[in-house]
């Protein structure tokens, strides 16, 4: 396991919420590639000021690292690792973790694998072919307690089943305010209600009004199934 502290700053770097009782934010990332875990390490120091960021090349390890009390305020974990492969490998991890927010990082863009890895207990999903940039929104959010799930560019749908059932009727937006039409698209790329509230100019609160409101009419239970459904409806980031 190697261990580093992040001592490189830039202009703009973001806050991470740290580990109770401590000083900075403790990371850690899984990915049984050395080069993906390098970078991905790199990239949280250079975002982040006074993050610290452990590394893990496998389920094992991790839990390892894990069981020893080393203080966590996050995991980043890749969905295929030598050991451990798919949901089942995050249900393991998250197992360990108590109340750890885990953010799961693939290179398949799938929209029933990003669903499967939320409804696991997963608290993020994010593409390995993303612009490092996309830490800026995903671990603050993650870590003051949201979900961060964009529909990524380029993700598929699961394929059909062999025999597929009766079609449900597809979502609809019919009946949506143009505002929350608005709130909408800004969900879809990723954007946290503070940073809707901002772009809108309107309250936070009246952000969080709306979402409850539009959850409510699509029969929804989060932030994540409600991107989803706004996608798979038609609406444009």
């Amino acid at each position: 396991m190697n261990q580093s502290v992040g001592s490189e700053t830039m202009p703009g770097t973001a806050t991470l919420r740290p580990a109770a009782g401590d000083d900075a934010p403790r990371i850690l990332v899984v990915d049984d590639h050395a080069l993906m875990r390098h970078g991905l390490a790199l990239a949280i120091k250079m975002r982040f000021a006074g993050a610290t960021v452990a590394e893990a090349g496998s389920l094992a390890e991790a839990t390892r690292l894990v069981q020893s009390g080393a203080p966590l305020s996050a995991v980043l974990y890749d969905l295929h690792l030598g050991d451990a492969d798919g949901v089942p490998g995050v249900e393991a991890m998250l197992r360990v973790l108590d109340d750890v927010p885990l953010v799961v990082i693939s290179g398949t863009l799938d929209t029933g694998l990003i669903s499967a890895c939320i409804r696991a207990g997963a608290r993020g999903f994010l593409p390995k072919g993303s612009d490092a940039a996309m830490l800026d929104h995903a671990l603050p959010i993650v870590l003051g307690g949201g979900i961060y799930a964009p529909l990524p560019h380029g993700a598929v749908a699961s394929p059909p089943p062999a025999t597929p059932p009766t079609p449900a009727p597809a979502p609809t937006l019919q009946g949506l305010t143009q505002r929350q039409r608005e709130i909408l698209a800004l969900l879809l790329e990723g954007q946290s209600n503070k940073e809707i509230a901002r772009e809108l100019g309107i309250l936070e609160g009246t952000i969080k009004v709306h979402l409850r409101s539009v959850m409510q009419r699509l029969g929804v239970r989060n932030r994540t199934q409600l991107a989803l459904m706004a996608a798979k409806a038609g609406l444009s980031s």
